[in-house]
Formats: C-alpha cells, sequence, structure tokens
C-alpha cells in the first residue's frame, strides 16, 4: 500500500466521510427543518441520495446543484459545506499530484468548521457537530500531508483526534462514528509493524486491534449511510495489499465500478484486481474501456489510469503471443508513466523491461539494449525490474 507514513499516522485521526447507501423509500421525502440530528434525516438522505451518487460517478456539476439546494435550505448547517468539500476531494483523488482544486476544498472544509464551531458553542455535548469537526479537520490533514505541509497537517490531526472523541456515544450515529474508530484500530497496529522508526509515535495512542478494525470497516461497509463508500475504499485497498484476500478486493470493486461506472480510480482497481486474481480476458477486456474514456477526455481519466490500463492489456496480449499488441500497449505504458512523471513505478519499469525482451527477441539487440539501459536509470538498484535487467543483459551479452 503506498502510503507516506506520516499519512498513516494522520489517517488515525481520520473521521467519518459521507457517501451513498440504499434508502428505505418509505420515510417522508420532505426537508425536516428541525430533527435531532441533520445526519438521521430520513427525508434528506432521501432527497441527496442521486447528489451524492452523482458525486461518485464523478458528474460533479450535478451534485453540486443538489448541494447548493441544501446549502440553501440549510445555511447554517455544516453538511451542504463538507459535501461540496468532499466533491473537491474527489476531483483530486484520481491525481493526487493535481492542485488545481486544493483551495476550494480547503475553503469548503474551513466553512464546515466555522459551522460545527457554532453549533458546538451552543451545545458543547453535540455529537453532530462533533462528527463535522473531526471529518473537515480529517479531510483537511489528509490533503495538507500531501502536500508535506507538516505543522499546518499536525495542527489539523490533533484538533480531528480531539472531535472524534467527543463524537463517540451516540448510539443512532454510530455507524458513521465507527470507521474513524476502525481506522484507528487498524492501522495504530500496521504502522508499527511496517515502520520500526514510527513505534514512539505510536507509544503515544491507546493500543488497536487490527482484527476488530476489519470488522468494523465491514461493519460500517454494510450498514452506514454517510460512510458507506469509504469504508469500502478503505477495505479494498486493504484486503488487496495487506490482508492477501484479492477475491475480497475485487468483490468490492466489481460493486463499486458497477455502481459508479465512471469513476476512475473504483475502474482502475477494478481492472488491477481482475488482473491480480489472473482473469487476464476480462482484465484487458475493462482496460481497453479506461484506454477509450481517457481519448474520449472523460473527466477524471487520465495518464494515472492509463498506466494501469495498458500494462494490463500488454501483459494479455503478450500471454497469448500477439507481440505486436504487446509491444503497442507497453509502449502505451511508457508514454503513459512519462506524462506522469512515474518513471520509477513498477508499471513503467516491467513495461520498458518487457519492450527490451520483444526488441531482443525481434533481434533488434540496440533497441533492447536502450530499453533495458532505461530500466537501470529510473529504477533503484534492488528493484526486481532492475535486477530482471542486468540479468537479461548479462545472459545475452548485450
Amino acid at each position: 500500500m503506498k502510503l507516506q507514513p506520516l499519512l498513516l499516522v494522520f489517517l488515525l485521526l481520520f473521521s467519518a466521510s459521507v457517501s451513498s447507501a440504499q434508502m428505505d423509500t418509505t420515510d417522508s421525502v420532505g426537508f425536516n427543518k428541525n430533527p435531532r440530528y441533520l445526519l438521521l434525516d430520513k427525508g434528506l438522505q432521501f432527497r441527496i441520495t442521486e447528489a451524492v451518487n452523482s458525486l461518485y460517478n464523478f458528474e460533479f456539476e450535478k451534485a453540486e446543484r443538489g448541494f447548493a439546494v441544501m446549502r440553501y435550505n440549510y445555511p447554517e448547517h455544516p453538511l451542504p459545506y463538507f459535501l461540496m468539500g468532499l466533491s473537491q476531494w474527489w476531483k483530486i483523488i484520481p491525481d493526487m499530484e493535481n492542485k488545481q482544486h486544493d483551495d476550494i476544498f480547503l475553503r469548503f472544509m474551513d466553512e464546515t468548521i466555522e459551522k460545527a464551531e457554532v453549533m458546538i458553542g451552543r451545545d458543547p455535548e453535540n455529537k453532530e457537530a462533533a462528527f463535522f469537526l473531526a471529518a473537515a479537520y480529517g479531510f483537511k490533514g489528509r490533503l495538507l500531508s500531501e502536500r508535506s505541509s507538516w505543522t499546518a497537517t499536525a495542527f489539523a490531526g490533533k484538533n480531528a483526534l480531539k472531535y472524534m472523541e467527543m463524537s463517540k456515544g451516540e448510539e443512532e450515529l454510530s455507524p458513521e462514528l465507527l470507521l474513524g474508530d476502525a481506522l484507528f484500530n487498524y492501522f495504530s497496529v500496521w504502522i508499527p509493524e511496517n515502520y520500526p522508526l514510527l513505534r514512539p509515535v505510536m507509544a503515544l495512542f491507546p493500543k488497536g486491534d487490527k482484527l476488530l478494525g476489519l470488522q468494523q470497516l465491514e461493519e460500517v461497509a454494510e450498514n452506514a449511510f454517510y460512510a458507506r463508500v469509504e469504508a469500502q475504499y478503505f477495505l479494498f485497498r486493504l484486503y488487496a495489499s495487506e490482508e492477501d484476500k484479492p477475491y475480497e478486493a475485487l468483490q468490492i470493486t466489481s460493486y463499486l465500478h458497477e455502481k459508479y461506472p465512471d469513476n476512475p480510480y473504483f475502474h482502475r482497481f477494478y481492472a488491477r484486481q481482475l488482473y491480480a486474481v489472473g482473469r487476464g480476458a476480462e482484465a484487458k477486456d475493462v482496460s481497453l474501456d479506461i484506454l477509450e474514456k481517457i481519448k474520449q477526455n472523460k473527466r477524471g481519466y487520465e495518464a494515472n489510469s492509463g498506466r494501469y490500463a495498458s500494462f494490463f492489456a500488454a501483459q494479455f496480449y503478450e500471454r497469448m503471443n500477439q507481440m505486436e499488441n504487446a509491444r503497442k500497449y507497453y509502449e502505451l505504458t511508457v508514454d503513459f508513466g512519462e506524462e506522469s512523471e512515474s518513471q520509477e513505478s513498477g508499471y513503467y519499469l516491467f513495461a520498458l523491461l518487457h519492450l527490451g525482451k520483444i526488441a531482443a527477441h525481434q533481434k533488434k539487440y540496440d533497441l533492447a539494449k536502450d530499453y533495458l539501459k532505461q530500466v537501470k536509470k529510473h529504477a533503484k538498484r534492488k528493484h526486481p525490474a532492475h535486477r530482471k535487467a542486468r540479468k537479461f543483459l548479462k545472459e545475452n551479452k548485450l
């Protein structure tokens, strides 16, 4: 799992975010102006389900129109501002290096915090206000850590933890609030196992329980309304990379892609999981669909998704001994890797390695040598691609 060590620390402080869920359509569909907590207003949930689904399907204008109506009806509540911020967050996720949405994302999270602080100032026991404060600070910390703004990240993380503690103890909200507990339980154990240098930092936190964390994530993924997709996101990442449960990860990514077919992040991870479990022909078909959406300039489909998709397609064609198609898609992998400045990524390096082997098989030895030298240039010496390139050059006397 490619997560910065310090980002992992602040993931422990991350509380719930918003996602969609199946709704009981027998509830009232009108706005309830005075619910105990707006998060529990079934009528509002019904009204915003389409907008939230649009958000996750990358139909941002449609989603934001729905959130704007909510902001008109509830101008002093943090929920619509948080949803507007979440919309910006999902514009960032496919390519975390793109900073064009940072400012507006941070502005909406700050507005969420301002509205929630007013609520908690009036009612210090307000669990809903604490929920939004924890969530908004958690998201801010997550982005700021990606931008290496460590002082600001620490401040946001400290506040997220503070309000996450305050938001506990409300049974009606527990499926939403449980996400923060789940992440804490899992990562507070995972971090010191994988980053020994951070053990002194983690000693300051209560002891977690990885198994309990996974169980809690599964419960949120099943029962929450606002935290469902975030729980599913973490589950498929953990199942795929940490828990050796590739088929469980595939089940989740398949569901998410089916429900949100134009979400590029879910799309590419669905292709990845098909590839991981050996369903190469399906992975190729899904990958070609991704590449077609890139050609169509579909929102969020860019070089990162293309790098994944072209590599999976190339692998399939190579196994089928369709070497010209394989070469075509390995070259496309390299092009996407250079476009996204991902020359140290495994897909980029192994694409170069395979191109070198294909060129050598075709007796284009100078070209093969050039490809393999590129692997050695961009890969660290201990990287498997670097070792394979050295071995191939030596064995073939290139």
